[in-house]
């Protein structure tokens, strides 16, 4: 007969396992804190798209007006954009970038002065859109539509697409003050607003450079 060498442990002794601490859960990785919000990354591919699809609609535009030749551009008998009421619209739209920035930053910080800066932001981008839209109803008026020219079906192509944005991304900053004015609004929400927001406003001058010029 064999013996059974086997000894059992003493009373004393104790499994060397990992400590989960007081709630006897394991401990697991220290959760890392993200650089970059997932909303703002999701808005920033988003509005890569967005370049693209400017980028082509822009690129189609120069080499349609290139192939015309000098002196052909904008076609006869079409009414001539209005340049010095645009610039205007533009100047409100360009204003409207800081105050977001600052409306964004007092968030961060607390929350003092943000409500005004937003509100002030929204009222500059609400008047950059309803400029345009008297300009436009001015341009209907005049005789420039999408059927009139390849002038107008461009014009109105490519200034409405922007336009629409404009009007979302506005839409988007509206929502966000009522949901400041409710004490609900995140920095991070508002931060991924404020990239789409800043994409409107960036690619604007030169949609004005290229349109208008």
């Amino acid at each position: 007969m064999t013996s059974d060498t086997t000894s059992p442990l003493p009373a004393s002794a104790s499994l060397d396992l990992p400590s989960g601490g007081e709630s006897g859960q394991p401990v697991g990785r220290p959760r890392r804190s993200q650089v970059v919000p997932s909303g703002v990354i999701a808005m920033l591919i988003f509005v890569f798209t967005e370049i693209m699809f400017f980028t082509g609609l822009v690129s189609a535009f120069l080499i349609t007006r290139a192939s015309l030749g000098p002196g052909a551009w904008p076609p006869p008998g079409q009414p001539r954009l209005p340049v010095g009421t645009t610039a205007l619209n533009t100047v409100a739209l360009l204003l409207s970038a800081p105050l977001l920035f600052l409306a964004l930053r007092a968030l961060r910080q607390g929350g003092a002065g943000a409500g005004l800066r937003l509100g002030a932001a929204i009222a500059l981008g609400a008047c950059f859109l309803l400029g345009q839209g008297r300009e436009w109803i001015a341009l209907l008026h005049e005789g420039l539509t999408l059927r009139s020219s390849i002038h107008g079906s461009f014009f109105y192509i490519i200034v409405g697409c922007h336009g629409l944005h404009a009007l979302v991304a506005l839409l988007a900053m509206g929502w966000s003050f009522l949901r400041l004015r409710a004490g609900t609004l995140r920095p991070d929400t508002l931060a991924a607003v404020s990239v789409f927001w800043f994409f409107v406003v960036g690619v604007w001058p030169f949609l004005y450079y290229q349109i208008y010029l």
